[in-house]
């Protein structure tokens, strides 16, 4: 319940408690604190058992904390057989690959025919790199390199 509560911060709990309490009462503010969270834990647990006797032995499994919206759905897409054969059948390295390839400027694994590429009349290929800039056109802007 108190995970995340620090040396420090129960330290600062315990002195306000003796500064707001007194250390003769404390004691008592204890006992009563003590026996009020024990109290809610046996009603939240005759609860529990009532609903559960009520809905009968086909919801012998359900857990409440089921009702909570994550933790339902993590349940239901982890349970699905078609979602875990779709998982497997996407390779992501592969597709990071290929992606990388096309930006660097690589050929694709499935070959393009030469005479598409090469012909003059087909457009020009933007993803490879040229060597030399044509007379009087500007050099590309890298912001990269200034």
């Amino acid at each position: 319940m108190f995970n995340d509560i620090g040396a420090l911060e129960l330290m600062t709990l315990v002195v306000l408690a003796v500064l707001v309490f007194g250390p003769d009462k404390l004691p008592k503010v204890i006992q009563d604190v003590s026996r009020f969270v024990r109290k809610v834990r046996e009603f939240s647990d005759n609860a529990k058992h009532d609903i559960r006797s009520e809905l009968g032995p086909e919801f012998k499994d359900f857990e409440f904390e089921d009702l909570n919206p994550k933790s339902f759905i993590r349940k239901q897409l982890s349970d699905n057989e078609d979602l875990k054969e779709i998982r497997s059948s996407f390779d992501l390295k592969k597709e990071i690959n290929d992606v990388a390839d096309a930006v660097n400027g690589k050929e694709p694994e499935t070959s393009v025919p030469a005479a598409v590429n090469g012909s003059p009349g087909a457009a020009p290929d933007l993803l490879k790199k040229r060597e030399t800039v044509d007379q009087g056109e500007r050099p590309p802007f890298d912001a990269d390199a200034t």
